[in-house]
């Protein structure tokens, strides 16, 4: 029986619970297609919590190295975005408290501006500054929940599983934060 094609194209078509499938049968190119799909998601995600993108590329390959050997005890192979999202959490987590203290939100620039025109660039980064306080003052839980939801694109059954609280409390902190940036926001409606 002939294998199944593994070149870039043929991997890239495998949906997470094929490729996670494979990975665990000791298949390198799909673990690789893993971390290809899911490391810019967590990369952007890290640098918001550890206000370094340096840190962040770290503790997101420290992430991939523990996933490599901790597979195996993925149950279900298409929750393998927030499943990575978790380690990460928690190799993030890690690096916070050997710092000494939790550090508040820096502004985050998209790596594609819609414009480079300076006035443009002015608004947009004050409008960053704005949404970053509105963030850094915001509870912790609340500020997390916001972050898995609006940053990481998880869903609510996935934030209860990651914070470990019901899907009542990650509707409620959602509800709150989102009114919080609101207001915060206010002046750039």
């Amino acid at each position: 029986m002939a294998e199944p094609e593994t070149g870039a194209w043929g991997l890239a078509a495998l949906s997470d619970r094929i490729l996670v499938e494979r990975a665990v049968d000791d298949d390198v190119a799909a673990f690789a297609e893993i971390v290809r799909r899911h490391s810019p998601l967590m990369r952007a995600y890290i640098a918001r919590m550890l206000r370094s993108q340096a840190d962040a590329d770290d503790v997101v390959q420290d992430a991939f190295v523990v996933a490599w050997r901790q597979l195996p005890t993925l149950r279900d192979g298409s929750s393998v975005k927030a499943w990575l999202l978790r380690i990460a959490s928690r190799e993030a987590l890690r690096v916070l408290r050997r710092a000494g203290k939790e550090e508040p939100f820096e502004d985050w620039e998209p790596s594609t501006p819609e414009s480079t025109r300076p006035e443009h660039v002015a608004e947009r980064n004050a409008r960053l500054a704005a949404l970053s306080t509105a963030l850094e003052r915001l509870p912790e839980a609340q500020r997390r929940t916001w972050l898995l939801r609006e940053a990481a694109g998880l869903g609510y059954s996935e934030i209860a599983e990651e914070l470990n609280v019901p899907v009542s409390t990650v509707r409620g902190n959602l509800a709150r934060a989102r009114a919080s940036i609101m207001i915060g926001m206010e002046g750039w409606r």
